[in-house]
């Protein structure tokens, strides 16, 4: 099936809503969730101060991103209290319904690598670098291993979450080429390179899925046509979610 017709049998069945209601989602959690953090430094409410990497809600509720809490304390820096809390709370929650979530649902780089994939089949891009999903454990551990060794938390130097962020506030500027250069690697040189084989955020998020008592498999993956009719649909289905 070519790229022009990915969908098309679920959106004659069904139309476009209903077809990309999943999409839809998504996005709608992404964009809500960056939403809620530029609400306070453009508009002045202050629903979320702070970032995917610490915030507190409603002066209420810490969240800790656990990767970066883990590279502080490699550092030698352990988290306050309530950043503790966050950490316990970020953790429980992923590993219930799985790191994957926060790929899917939460990261709002996700926007920029599926533009630059939707991009990529517009221009019927060919070819694309081999590198092993292992790649973004490998990392992974550098960077645990080079906070070690700098004192610094390494890899919010580069982190495109953090960039995007900055860039969405304070203008263009250097924070934007980092998102660029994500933009441009999964457009030319890999297909969905960034998420699925460099970056370490997912990586360790997906190693937190490896506990959770949630599971989504697609075993029959190599098969799938992109009729965009979830698993739950076809014949024969086992009992695994998954999509067509």
């Amino acid at each position: 099936m070519s790229a022009k017709r990915i969908g098309a049998e679920a959106v004659a069945e069904k139309g476009w809503l209903r077809a990309h209601r999943w999409l839809i989602l998504r996005r709608i959690s992404q964009l809500g969730i960056l939403g809620l953090f530029l609400l306070g430094p453009l508009a002045g409410i202050w629903v979320v101060k702070g970032n995917l990497n610490y915030s507190f809600t409603l002066d209420l509720l810490p969240l800790t991103d656990p990767y970066v809490a883990l590279q502080s304390a490699m550092t030698g820096h352990l988290p306050e209290k309530l950043g503790l809390i966050g950490v316990g709370i970020v953790l429980a929650f992923y590993l219930v319904v799985g790191g994957r979530v926060y790929c899917s649902w939460v990261c709002p780089v996700n926007l920029v690598t599926d533009a630059a994939g939707w991009l990529r089949d517009r221009l019927g891009i060919k070819g694309s670098t081999h590198l092993s999903r292992k790649t973004r454990y490998w990392i992974l551990g550098m960077t645990l291993l080079g906070s070690a060794l700098s004192g610094v938390v390494l890899w919010e130097l580069i982190n495109p979450v953090s960039m995007l962020h900055r860039g969405l506030i304070f203008g263009l500027g250097a924070a934007w080429t980092v998102v660029l250069a994500v933009f441009l690697f999964d457009l030319f040189v890999m297909s969905r390179g960034w998420c699925g084989h460099l970056c370490p955020v997912g990586a360790f998020y997906s190693l937190l899925g490896r506990w959770s008592p949630l599971r989504v498999s697609a075993p029959a993956r190599t098969a799938c046509n992109d009729c965009m009719r979830t698993a739950f649909q076809q014949p024969g289905f086992d009992g695994v979610g998954g999509a067509g």
